[in-house]
């Protein structure tokens, strides 16, 4: 691949010729513009090999300032220099470019601000505020006084790209955080301050008055000069003062924007849609109202002086008749979140003992009383919900022609999160929970009025219901004590849902969503059947819009706290089937992620009783499967409806492996892409599916292959991971271990290098685990893990949930299997240089020093019977049988075939059958035999007095 380049003189010898260095380069640079990769790759290659050499970047610089040569080159040039301004500029950076040739780089940048083409003059101004990041002012103290003339100069070009510099350079000093850049930083921003002003306020008057010419490009040229001293002003407004309110120029520019805002709104009603500055002049008026925005953010007392006068600004344009004719969708979003920040505030919430609070405080409080009068309020109540909730033409269009848009947009589709409706639902949130006490009565009888028939012709009445019913939703938890919801209910909304007059379908829409609302506020128990029986009739709608808002309802009543499965079952066949069509019915895959999340909402609540009635959906999955397959999103709600799915049939899931389990492997397989969606639900659909197998098949034992590249992931589903390696010991330890044990051991070893305490603690209780299953085996299978466990616990391992875990471990080893145990004794004794009854010693008498590190009753016991400690213990009634097989109750949820696995074993296990005192006492009697009384007898007196009564007390009755 290097071969094109096997003529070119050495690397250090190419750029010591500035100019056969810039032919040699441009000839690399503009093969790598190719788009035939056999000539694009080996010049890529080329150049990461020059990146390093002293004298590449002045070739570049050299490069794309040179205007005559092709834009794709320049433009390539521009984007390798940032690109080593990154990796190299800094001093301590491998590599790092000499002080010689950036002050020589340095001075080349800002040369000339006579850039022709405006994304390479872009680019430049970013890499020149990348240098200025590093160097300015201390390396480079002539850069803001170089911007600064140049901004004065008379030629359009150069004043435009030194203003565009000028705004980089500034926009980057401004995000630094340490404490000496930011006072650098103020430091500039009171030597430039005054000028700035002076610039945009030139820049400003020169376009006013450019608008009586209609010359289309002297105005453009202006505006957008305007626009970039606005946007460093921005800048240095906000972050370039510690205590703004107190720079008589900084307060005088806030409080001008708001003429200036006057004057382009005014200026906005003479420039037509399609004219050539309107985009650039709304652009201008949203960043006018971005400087009060974040002048708030940052210096809400600073701002106190300008709260009256923001409050005035924006309810007049949005609430009043002012803004008519002159405001456009942005700017009365922004406006409306000026108010809202000044109203939830809490710089200006006096504290419940008013004494406490500050005097900003107070006086920023002060203000805003005196003006959210009740007429204030009341107006600004009456236009969100009649004005602004309204259902708009566009919005009742898109109902009818598409439906299933129309519900993705109300439920917060990328274009309404940038609508004027999210933005007027929050501010009236907020306005309503500062001013419930006022606003209340004024929603309610909003309310009055609507009540009883509507005429169905009256469009205009029909929709200010939805918009009162909607702002009633909305402020349900503000409205609890003062509405009787359930008489509401009763006696006119439920009447609503059983008109089916077509025009209707906005008012039924809406009613059934506001008793989602209220669901979970203030909603009798004993309704519930009643509200059953209208989702089923709603369900059958003739209007597809009001059939999915009914499915939504019902997701948040089956997931609300309240919900009793004895009142649903009655209707779960007519909802599920009625579901499930909807879910065939749609085609979005917004809307059918909708629906499936209600399904699996449906069978997580009522888990096994949905048995006779999963039998359309099972059919149905693996076809929205493989439809899905470019709509990951899909995917994953179709993962979730599964893991309910498998939930709620238990054992019977296996009748879903021919299509769940490849399902399971393409989720979790690492080398498919799709896994960065689906792996976490896919692990879950793992485990669930393991947990309710009632055996091992051989396809669910091939997808563990999966596992080796997930747990080198060692992401945050580890903990899944350990937990599907158990569901598999559990359920055929045998059959498992004979297949991966091996590559299960090597995988833990690797993991257990690099891993977290918690981390380290899950692996080892698998390992526990594997030893519990298979005794004889299981240590033989993991010895290469057992001697750090071994030396952690002679180390005395000072975290005590490890220490715990280490002696687990052991403690199985010595239990079950103590052939083993006495080869690796032998082994770390060797290893250690010491006598194996000196080092399990050392072992019994660090055991014995932590044992109150054990904390779990079970580990405990197997402590105590793995070493016959003499620890006095409560827990001898750990004693399993079958006889002791526990009801579940009604609340409970049934066992799962791994719960009956994990008692099965339980019962083998002596930790659960050997009772302690009978094991201590048959233990001493042999010793006492083995040594004779005597010799028992002064065994004795060397054990501490009170252990001796603790024993005594233990062993009392044999």
């Amino acid at each position: 691949m290097r071969a094109p380049y096997s003529s070119l003189p050495k690397i250090s010898r190419i750029f010591m010729d500035l100019n056969s260095a810039s032919s040699i380069v441009l000839q690399v640079l503009t093969q790598a513009t190719s788009q035939d990769t056999v000539v694009l790759k080996p010049a890529e290659e080329q150049l990461k090999q020059w990146e390093t050499q002293p004298g590449f970047y002045s070739v570049l610089l050299n490069i794309f300032t040179n205007h005559t040569l092709d834009v794709n080159v320049r433009w390539l040039a521009v984007l390798y220099f940032k690109n080593g301004i990154d990796r190299y500029w800094r001093r301590v950076a491998p590599h790092a470019l000499s002080e010689e040739e950036k002050s020589t780089l340095r001075a080349g940048l800002i040369a000339n601000f006579n850039e022709p083409i405006n994304q390479i003059a872009t680019q430049i101004s970013v890499l020149i505020a990348k240098v200025a990041r590093l160097d300015c002012p201390r390396q480079w103290p002539e850069l803001i006084p170089t911007l600064v003339e140049s901004v004065k100069i008379q030629d359009d070009l150069r004043q435009h790209r030194a203003l565009l510099t000028f705004y980089h350079v500034t926009k980057t000093l401004a995000s630094k955080r340490l404490a000496a850049d930011r006072k650098l930083f103020y430091d500039l921003a009171s030597g430039i301050y005054s000028f700035t002003c002076s610039l945009w306020n030139h820049h400003t008057d020169t376009f006013l008055q450019q608008i009586c010419t209609k010359d289309e490009t002297a105005m453009s040229n202006s505006l957008e000069r305007t626009l970039l001293s606005l946007k460093v002003l921005r800048k240095l407004t906000v972050h370039g003062f510690v205590e703004p309110h107190r720079n008589v120029e900084v307060m005088g520019f806030l409080h001008a924007v708001f003429e200036r805002l006057k004057q382009f709104l005014e200026c906005s009603k003479s420039i037509e849609a399609d004219h050539v500055c309107r985009d650039r002049l709304e652009k201008t008026i949203i960043l006018f109202t971005k400087v009060l925005l974040d002048f708030l953010d940052q210096h809400p007392f600073s701002f106190t002086p300008l709260i009256q006068r923001s409050l005035e600004f924006a309810v007049s344009y949005v609430f009043t008749e002012a803004g008519k004719g002159v405001v456009f969708e942005r700017f009365i979003v922004q406006c409306m979140n000026l108010i809202k920040m000044i109203v939830k505030n809490y710089a200006y919430k006096p504290s419940k003992n008013v004494e406490d609070s500050s005097p900003e405080t107070l006086e920023a409080h002060k203000i805003k009383v005196s003006f959210f009068t009740y007429p204030t309020l009341t107006e600004i109540c009456r236009r969100l919900v009649t004005q602004y909730f309204l259902l708009t033409e566009e919005e009742l269009t898109m109902w009818e022609e598409d439906p299933e848009g129309f519900t993705v947009e109300e439920t917060g589709g990328d274009s309404w999160k940038y609508s004027i409706r999210p933005c007027t639902e929050v501010l009236f949130i907020d306005i309503f929970h500062e001013y419930n006490q006022t606003l209340t009565p004024v929603l309610l009888e909003m309310v009055h009025t609507l009540q009883g028939p509507t005429n169905m012709d009256d469009t205009q009445t029909l929709l200010i219901k939805d918009a009162v019913y909607n702002a009633v939703g909305l402020a349900a938890y503000e409205l609890f004590d003062s509405v009787d919801f359930d008489q509401w209910f009763r006696n006119q909304l439920l009447a609503e849902l059983q008109i089916t007059h077509n025009r209707y379908k906005p008012i039924r829409r809406r009613v059934i969503w506001l008793i989602g609302q209220w669901i979970s506020v203030k909603f009798k128990s004993d309704l519930r059947p009643m509200l059953y029986e209208a989702i089923c009739n709603l369900l059958q709608d003739q209007d597809l819009v009001v059939r999915i808002e009914t499915a939504t309802t019902l997701k948040l009543t089956v997931d609300d706290f309240e919900f009793r499965t004895d009142q649903f079952l009655p209707y779960l066949e007519s909802m599920f089937t009625l579901l499930f069509q909807l879910l065939q019915e749609v085609r979005e895959c917004d809307t059918k992620m909708q629906v499936l999340h209600v399904l699996s909402c449906v069978i997580e609540r009522v888990n096994m009783q949905i048995r006779p009635y999963v039998g359309c959906l099972v059919q149905y999955l693996p076809l929205l499967w493989k439809q899905s397959e470019e709509h990951n999103m899909l995917r994953c709600a179709i993962l979730t409806t599964l893991i309910h799915l498998v939930q709620g049939l238990g054992a019977d899931s296996k009748n879903l492996y021919p299509f769940l389990l490849p399902v399971i492997q393409l989720s979790t397989d690492v080398s498919q892409p799709p896994h960065v969606y689906l792996l976490e639900d896919g692990l879950e659909l793992w485990l669930v599916t393991l947990e309710n197998s009632p055996c091992l098949t051989p396809e669910l034992l091939r997808i563990f292959q999966n596992m080796s590249a997930l747990l080198e992931l060692s992401s945050e589903n580890l903990r899944t991971c350990f937990k599907i390696i158990n569901g598999y010991l559990f359920l055929s330890p045998s059959e498992f271990l004979q297949v991966y044990a091996v590559e299960l051991c090597k995988s833990f070893c690797e993991v257990l290098k690099d891993i977290n305490m918690d981390g380290q603690v899950q692996v080892l209780k698998v390992v526990e685990n594997v030893l519990k299953v298979n005794p004889l085996l299981g240590p033989e299978m993991f010895q290469p893990l057992l001697p750090s466990v071994f030396q952690g616990i002679i180390n005395g391992e000072r975290y005590p949930v490890v220490m715990s875990t280490y002696l687990g471990v052991i403690g199985r080893v010595l239990l079950q299997n103590k052939s083993f145990f006495s080869l690796l004794l032998n082994q770390m004794a060797c290893e250690s240089g010491q006598e194996p009854h000196q080092l399990l010693g050392h072992m019994i008498e660090m055991w014995v020093d932590r044992m109150d590190n054990i904390t779990q009753p079970e580990r405990r016991k197997l402590s105590a019977l793995a070493l016959l400690s003499l620890l006095p213990s409560d827990n001898s009634c750990m004693l399993m049988s079958l006889s002791e097989e526990p009801k579940v109750t009604e609340e409970e949820e049934p066992p799962t075939e791994q719960d009956k696995r994990k008692k099965m074993l339980a019962l083998k296990d002596p930790v659960h059958t050997v009772s302690l005192q009978q094991f201590v006492y048959e233990k001493l009697k042999a010793q006492q035999e083995l040594l004779g009384e005597q010799g028992f007898q002064a065994l004795m007196e060397t054990v501490d007095t009170e252990i001796v009564t603790q024993l005594q007390d233990f062993l009392q009755g044999f």
